[in-house]
């Protein structure tokens, strides 16, 4: 019987975070199997880990559709469970498609140590531009890795949470989220993320995509240390230090609930509100 913890990452008296599946193995699934249980549990994305010895775990991420290079908030919440369930204390570090990754445990926080993204200005492509339909000024750029996500910088906050993007559009685009951004109202800087093209209409919190984010906005605010809000439905807070290459991204998480797969059967076994947050 395998368990699968639901945890919210990126949570804060304010905002409720975005939902990973976390599932703790012995040894690794077929990549079949772990797509099957992503696309049962339906979350943004469910997280695959097991342990290769002395504080070293492999992490693998899926969306309903598709197995992605990085993600950030299933990363902090497979941290969250590693600590909080498991026991493990100290820096814990994931082997990953993307390199080497590290979650920290600080008192109700955990930070993330991921690689910071450069971006390159572009003319973003025409499904894109056409699907959130602005008619303000749009700054295009694209994170400079593989399968990089598209980012469109507006002028205002009102203007990212006035987006209803045509999802059929961003569909077309062949890879690559989107990222709408503006400067913030009450943080450094807000955005919202798109994913129609890997089973993601819109993602709650995203923290990959402060990788390439937070190193933007540094640059052109002039500071390192940056507080952001991503603001979807359910929000999230992500606290951003850019180091050189890398970004450190902070944020606290909550359990909601633990599921039992027995067979092709989810069973609940421990429901919202009783995990402590961290």
């Amino acid at each position: 019987m395998m368990k699968i913890y639901q945890v919210d990452a990126f949570v804060s008296d304010q905002y409720r975070g975005n939902t990973a599946g976390v599932c703790l193995l012995k040894e690794s699934l077929q990549a079949s199997q772990m797509q099957a249980i992503a696309t049962e549990m339906g979350f943004a994305e469910t997280a695959f880990v097991v342990p290769e010895g002395d504080k070293r775990w492999n992490i693998r991420w899926f969306t309903p559709a598709v197995e992605v290079d990085l993600c950030g908030h299933a990363t902090l919440t497979a941290g969250w469970v590693l600590a909080e369930i498991a026991g493990e204390e100290g820096e814990l570090t994931f082997s990953s498609r993307s390199g080497d990754l590290s979650v920290t445990a600080e008192g109700d926080y955990l930070t993330l140590n991921f690689p910071a993204q450069r971006v390159e200005p572009v003319t973003l492509p025409p499904e894109i531009l056409e699907a959130i339909g602005l008619d303000g000024e749009i700054q295009g750029f694209r994170a400079c890795v593989k399968a990089g996500n598209w980012i469109a910088q507006v002028s205002t906050e009102g203007e990212v949470l006035a987006i209803d993007p045509d999802m059929e559009l961003l569909r077309k685009v062949p890879e690559g989220g989107l990222i709408v951004t503006a400067p913030g109202e009450r943080c450094d800087f807000v955005s919202r993320f798109f994913a129609p093209n890997y089973g993601i209409d819109e993602d709650d919190v995203t923290g990959s995509a402060h990788c390439s984010l937070a190193p933007y906005w540094a640059k052109k605010l002039g500071k390192q240390v940056l507080l952001a809000h991503q603001l979807s439905d359910r929000g999230g807070e992500i606290h951003c230090t850019v180091q050189g290459e890398r970004v450190l991204l902070k944020g606290q998480a909550r359990l909601r609930t633990v599921r039992q797969l027995s067979g092709s059967f989810f069973t609940n076994e421990f429901v919202e509100g009783e995990g402590r947050a961290s």
